[in-house]
């Protein structure tokens, strides 16, 4: 039978050993990009260096590149969880005309961009490293055929919709890098009043640096228009 001194000994010991073992847990991609997309709104692109992560994981920086050889190969793992997300988080109707489908994919895209400092640039030019788009991009592109679209119409007018999205997802995101906070160096009326000798260019930073919602549907709205008027097909 074991003393109180011992007892006590060997829950201790329990204890530790279940702390090691949950700070080192195996690493995988997936628990790597959780971290990094986690730290992203802390310390934006820019600051995420892979010492950063690995900091937050509590391992050492060479870790890190068992699973991602470089940074570029981190942030296609995490523009693919960020797309996982978004997947997730926008469930689409098969009964949705193209218009519909483009409007929602669309504006999908961008409060998942949003939802992430720097989540722009981390998606821009970003592979994805499985196969978790195709369904979707199945999906739309079956809706678009069976519109009428030929295919390569119905690709040029999604990709298209997307890289309007990204743009101005980037442009955003330049002058309020999360919702409700702005950088410094783009007050409205500091710029009117710099550019007083320009008046329609003065005017104009109200409809460039403010109220994104409304011009992001606006312009969204004139992509889908110009789509119905060059293939013809509404």
């Amino acid at each position: 039978m074991l003393s109180a001194v011992d007892h006590e000994s060997a829950l201790n010991g329990v204890k530790l050993s279940s702390v090691t073992t949950e700070r080192r847990a195996p690493l995988d991609r997936r628990r790597v990009a959780d971290t990094a997309l986690a730290l992203l709104n802390e310390v934006g692109l820019d600051g995420l260096t892979l010492r950063a992560i690995a900091k937050e994981l509590d391992v050492k920086a060479p870790a890190l590149y068992w699973h991602f050889k470089d940074k570029q190969a981190l942030l296609d793992e995490m523009a693919t969880e960020m797309y996982r997300r978004m997947v997730a988080g926008t469930p689409l109707d098969p009964g949705d005309t193209w218009q519909e489908r483009l409007l929602k994919s669309n504006r999908g895209l961008r409060a998942a961009l949003l939802g992430y400092r720097d989540g722009a640039k981390v998606f821009s030019g970003s592979r994805f490293t499985g196969m978790v788009h195709a369904e979707q991009m199945e999906d739309t592109l079956r809706v678009f055929t069976a519109a009428g679209f030929p295919l390569p119409h119905a690709v040029r007018a999604t990709s298209t919709t997307y890289v309007y999205t990204l743009g101005f997802v980037t442009e955003e995101q330049g002058v309020e890098p999360l919702p409700g906070e702005r950088r410094e160096g783009y007050d409205i009326d500091e710029r009117a009043r710099l550019m007083a000798d320009f008046p329609l260019s003065a005017q104009a930073g109200a409809e460039i640096f403010a109220d994104y919602e409304r011009h992001f549907e606006e312009g969204l709205a004139l992509v889908i228009a110009g789509i119905e008027v060059r293939y013809g097909v509404r």
